[in-house]
């Protein structure tokens, strides 16, 4: 399921998630092709718009796994931010 993701360190991001059956202490989420979410002001009456940024950085990996006591809660993305992370994650 495509879910947006506010961690507790206040990052924001949109992902395919699946929980993972683990042993004790070890993540137990599984991102796959996850994209930070960055709010923008355009300098217009506080006109924002998002941008997708492809997450980690560092990495050209596209499923990481975390633990979920990092994630401080879960939402259904609107269908403009559906459309376009479906968008970026076509093949």
């Amino acid at each position: 399921m495509i879910q947006i993701l506010l961690l507790k360190n206040d990052l924001v991001l949109i992902s395919r998630i699946e929980e993972v059956s683990t042993e004790l202490g070890e993540p137990d989420c599984k991102l796959i092709n996850p994209y930070k979410m960055v709010l923008h002001n355009d300098g217009t009456d506080n006109v924002q718009f998002e941008t997708f940024e492809s997450w980690p950085s560092f990495t050209d990996q596209k499923e990481l796994m975390i633990h979920s006591d990092s994630i401080l809660t879960l939402v259904e993305p609107n269908k403009y931010q559906l459309d376009k992370y479906q968008s970026l994650t076509a093949e």
